[in-house]
């Protein structure tokens, strides 16, 4: 825990390069066969990989733009609640607006020079580590049977057909989570669009687009996604109609993703139980922050496969899985999924 601490800014480009080389090795495996040199094929898949967060991008900036065009009416609707609460605080606490807004004052730390140098120097950390993310995903696409043949040679010959079997099935994992995830997301984004217009939230299709993408982090995001739906529904000025209309399409949309759209999508790959998902993602925030909040699924998904490979460890596999693996289902997932093929 510590090396993984005090290591954060050395581990988690690789780990997050590994990921998303787990994810698209198929695709280059389909394109070696096919007579193309290793390293093109992995220069593609990388500029698809690339391509497909530059659409997200745009739709989330395309639709941010009509936020921002209406921000100046925002802002006094802000200012009109915000002098509501004052006033509602100093009835009930006694102390006046002045005070309020010296108390907050007083607790903003920095000034505005030291706040514009650190958000510089974060932006350019994350395009250094977009940058590195990718040099490692591109390394390791080339050098994948090299990085194999290390591994079985490294552990014992007892060992060497059980850990070749883990590998695969982890990369099994983690393109089953990665891929359904992203189809999660977009018909998240179909959900919350129709949902948010019928009930009559401004700016719906942002704010599906957001809900849906937050989804990267597994429960917090989507709950922070509609928490600013919320939020952004009473400064224009919303009545309790549309907050619970947003909550009762949060909830709906849920209940379709966790009874209908994980199993039939994502399924059973990352057969994690849900209290032992949260805490990962708890874990993940405490060592790598949001990195590791969205890595943490993954990554636990596999130390389980680990852990059910070795049978002093199968208990833990046992406690960390939701224990459904060895049942037959015979529900209406499966149907569907014998319908459609």
């Amino acid at each position: 825990t510590a090396i993984l601490y005090f290591g954060k800014q050395l581990l988690v480009p690789p780990v997050f390069a590994l990921v998303f080389d787990m994810l698209l090795i198929p695709l280059s495996s389909r394109m070696e066969k096919a007579g193309m040199n290793r390293s093109l094929a992995a220069v593609i898949c990388i500029l698809i990989l690339i391509s497909v967060f530059v659409v997200i991008f745009y739709l989330l900036s395309w639709q941010l733009a009509t936020v921002i065009h209406d921000l100046p009416h925002m802002k006094e609707r802000f200012l009109e609640i915000t002098a509501q609460l004052q006033s509602y605080i100093a009835s009930h606490t006694g102390i006046d607006a002045d005070q309020q807004t010296k108390m907050i004052k007083n607790a903003g730390t920095g000034n505005t020079i030291d706040l514009l140098t650190n958000s510089t120097g974060g932006i350019l950390g994350i395009l250094f580590n977009i940058i590195l993310v990718l040099v490692y995903i591109f390394l390791m696409m080339c050098f994948r049977k090299h990085l194999m043949q290390f591994i079985i040679k490294a552990v014992p010959g007892t060992q060497k057909e059980n850990i070749a079997n883990l590998i695969h099935e982890a990369g099994q994992v983690s393109q089953q989570y990665l891929i359904g995830l992203a189809l999660m997301i977009m018909m998240l984004w179909v959900m919350y669009g129709i949902g948010f217009s019928i009930i009559g939230v401004k700016y719906a299709i942002f704010f599906a687009l957001l809900c849906g993408t937050l989804e990267i982090v597994p429960f917090i995001g989507n709950l922070t996604g509609t928490t600013l739906t919320i939020l952004m529904g009473v400064i224009q000025g919303g009545d309790i109609k549309l907050i619970l209309g947003i909550l009762i399409t949060y909830q709906l949309v849920q209940f379709i993703q966790s009874y209908i759209l994980q199993p039939l999508i994502v399924g059973k790959g990352v057969n994690l139980n849900p209290f032992f998902t949260i805490v990962s993602i708890i874990i993940g925030d405490a060592i790598w922050g949001v990195a590791g909040m969205i890595l943490a699924v993954p990554l636990f998904g596999m130390f389980k496969i680990f852990c059910d490979h070795f049978e002093a460890l199968k208990p833990y596999g046992f406690l960390l899985g939701s224990g459904e693996k060895a049942k037959s289902s015979t529900g209406l997932i499966e149907k569907i999924k014998k319908i459609f093929g």
